[in-house]
């Protein structure tokens, strides 16, 4: 025999939790104050509560990359990243890259080489490249391909990304 319970001695047992605390973000370069559920993600922070829609939702399971942003300069998947973690971090945006004379290099680039069709993935490709440059690893043209592996382009725009970044980081296409 199954037992149910009603809806009042569920919420009895229940956990109590934090419905909202106070957090502090610092997004590109701006500190914002926010009331959020412990367990908001930093993507949900950005495009619900404070609408930096540049950052996109794709898959929501950090497999696509459309999700990139950076993090004191390193790139990582917002949708996996809770909010409440990055309180003392420096988050940048795509919103964040330009600087008040221009666009990013990269920016720049992306649309010079056409490096995106449909664009839903460009900002996540943008902010995964500049962390890629930050890192300094990459070093060749296959460098790049692997080291940007994580960010899908499901309009299959790898050549132009690939040319785009290319240029920017001064590395000779394969001859």
């Amino acid at each position: 025999m199954q037992t149910t319970l009603s809806p009042e001695t569920r919420a009895d047992l229940a956990p109590s939790l934090p419905q909202k605390q106070a957090i502090k973000l610092t997004i590109n370069g701006t500190v914002h104050h926010l009331e959020l559920a412990p367990w908001t993600t930093l993507l949900d922070a950005l495009r619900e509560y404070l609408h930096l829609t540049g950052t996109k939702k794709g898959c929501d399971h950090g497999q696509c990359g459309a999700c990139t942003v950076l993090v004191d300069g390193k790139r990582i998947n917002s949708c996996l990243t809770l909010a409440v973690m990055k309180e003392d971090s420096d988050i940048t945006t795509i919103e964040g890259l330009a600087a008040e004379n221009g666009l990013h290099p990269l920016q720049t680039a992306f649309v010079e080489h056409d490096a995106y069709q449909c664009g839903y993935c460009t900002p996540g490709q943008i902010c995964s490249a500049v962390g890629l440059m930050n890192e300094g690893q990459a070093k060749t043209i296959d460098d790049i391909r692997e080291l940007m592996s994580g960010n899908l382009c499901r309009c299959g725009a790898y050549p132009h990304i690939v040319d785009a970044i290319r240029e920017v980081m001064h590395i000779e296409p394969k001859s």
